[in-house]
């Protein structure tokens, strides 16, 4: 079984911005609830159909499958509201890869990074720019940020 665990971060700096540019990506959901998501993702000239399941502290279940561009495309036409555009950067540190995403749209402002880690308990060292840990805050969840945009969390932003 494919299990993901990942931590996620706000950023306290723009240092990360140090590095090569990021890929454009494109997702939209045709399913997400509490148990579920079905993602249709759109990066460059890739495209990926992925499902996953409920949550267990920071690890959950992923299933990934490459599909043909022009047919992502199309699914993205039937996702739920709204699609989520964002450029995600990579950024290496200590032996890890780091993806920034830098949210555009309905979430433009929000930057969050993310690292995949092999299980929970694995140590890491967090470069200078990562802050608060939002891992355990559903709201930064993309399948969320889809339904209920950052840019509409008013003061709830910083809660």
């Amino acid at each position: 079984m494919a299990i993901e665990t990942e931590r996620k971060f706000l950023l306290k700096s723009d240092a990360w911005r140090d590095g090569p540019p990021g890929l454009r990506m494109s997702q939209g959901y045709l399913a997400r609830d509490k148990e579920r998501s079905v993602r249709i993702r759109l990066a460059g000239d890739k495209a990926f159909l992925t499902i996953k399941g409920a949550g267990e502290g920071i690890s959950r279940q992923e299933f990934e499958y490459a599909i043909p561009p022009e047919e992502a495309r199309e699914l993205l036409k039937l996702c739920l509201p709204s699609i989520i555009e964002k450029i995600r950067h990579e950024r290496h540190y200590a032996g890890h890869c780091w993806e920034v995403d830098e949210f555009l749209g309905a979430n433009a402002g929000l930057i969050v990074a993310e690292i995949e880690l092999d299980a929970e308990d694995t140590a890491f060292e967090k470069p200078d720019w990562i802050g608060e840990e939002v891992s355990d805050d559903p709201r930064y969840f993309n399948a969320c940020l889809a339904s209920h945009p950052w840019k509409e969390w008013g003061d709830a932003r910083s809660a």
